[in-house]
């Protein structure tokens, strides 16, 4: 092979080099894709290095004249021809890594959402089952749970803390479930036992959900709704704000839909003498506040709402901690 034709292989394979170098700038390019931006920048270096090699690369093809001949010239042609190449398989995985890791998040992110449904429907199954019980309150859990909802957006809760809201409204009365049917059922006026052994119903809330992590935030409502502003109730006496503020916001609901629907015990009253009964009892019974962001809401679109909770809570939400 004369001199021209050595010079020629030199140049072709400094060029392939040049060629997986360009490929492997690109493959980075695309990898940017799967990074958070906080990193990218952290990219932008690699980048930059490979930028450098580039210009290494066409140095090294344009000194590839007649004078740069000989087993050097190769050597150092096919040093930088398997270094492009090494460099250009390295980020084709990356790539192909980063994209089955997004894949197979989005696979997680759906279970996910696939689990979270099935609680909730859980959840609301038990809350039905609940009712079943007591026909004469059938309605009533779906209906505390949607003004529940609506009352506690007039408060700084994040998504997460009102989907535990509404958790802790559909199972508000689970404690019952330990409680006698005798005693649930009770058409007369209770005796001093039965009425202690009613009153523990909150307690009992406590035993069951305590032990199940997921619903241990929404424990709030369930354990302490019957607690009130001026520490008088129930079970634990509790007073003023070191009440819940999910379970204060409850205690004003739950006794609206109470009077609001005829029961063994009474018909139902006038929205004017609920909300009158209500406002008696701001200071003493319920939280001042809440009685006022109460009075501030359209009770009858409230009522009859959906027990939906407002916004994307899926969307990057994470679930909130006990709300208090």
């Amino acid at each position: 092979m004369d001199i021209s034709g050595v010079a020629a292989l030199h140049h072709l394979i400094v060029a392939g080099g040049l060629v997986f170098l360009a490929a492997s700038i690109y493959q980075s390019y695309k990898i940017k894709e799967f990074i958070p931006a906080v990193y990218r920048s952290r990219w932008t270096v690699i980048n930059a290095l490979m930028g450098f090699f580039v210009v290494g690369y066409t140095a090294e093809f344009f000194a590839g004249d007649r004078s740069c001949l000989g087993l050097a010239g190769y050597m150092v042609g096919l040093v930088y021809l398997g270094g492009a190449v090494f460099v250009f398989l390295v980020m084709r995985m990356s790539r192909l890594a980063m994209r089955q890791i997004r894949l197979d998040a989005h696979k997680i992110t759906r279970m996910h959402e696939e689990l979270r449904e099935a609680y909730e429907s859980t959840i609301e199954g038990w809350g039905r089952a609940l009712e079943l019980r007591d026909r004469e309150t059938e309605g009533h859990t779906q209906r505390v749970c949607a003004m529940t909802l609506a009352l506690a957006a007039k408060f700084e809760f994040t998504p997460g803390q009102l989907r535990y809201i509404k958790f802790g409204a559909l199972l508000h009365d689970i404690g019952k479930m330990a409680v006698p049917d005798a005693v649930l059922m009770n058409d007369g006026p209770l005796s001093e036992s039965d009425r202690e052994v009613m009153r523990r119903h909150p307690e009992y809330a406590r035993q069951m959900l305590e032990g199940v992590d997921f619903l241990r935030p929404a424990l709030d409502i369930p354990y302490c709704h019957h607690e009130r502003w001026d520490g008088t109730g129930y079970p634990r006496g509790l007073q003023g704000e070191a009440i819940p503020l999910a379970a204060r916001i409850f205690a004003v609901v739950d006794v609206w839909d109470a009077l609001a629907h005829e029961r063994r015990y009474h018909k139902p009253w006038s929205a004017a003498d609920i909300c009158s009964h209500i406002q008696s009892g701001s200071g003493s019974r319920f939280d001042p506040q809440v009685v006022a962001r109460f009075m501030e809401l359209d009770l009858c679109q409230a009522e009859q709402g959906g027990c939906v909770v407002p916004g994307d809570w899926t969307a990057g939400q994470p679930l909130a901690g006990p709300v208090g």
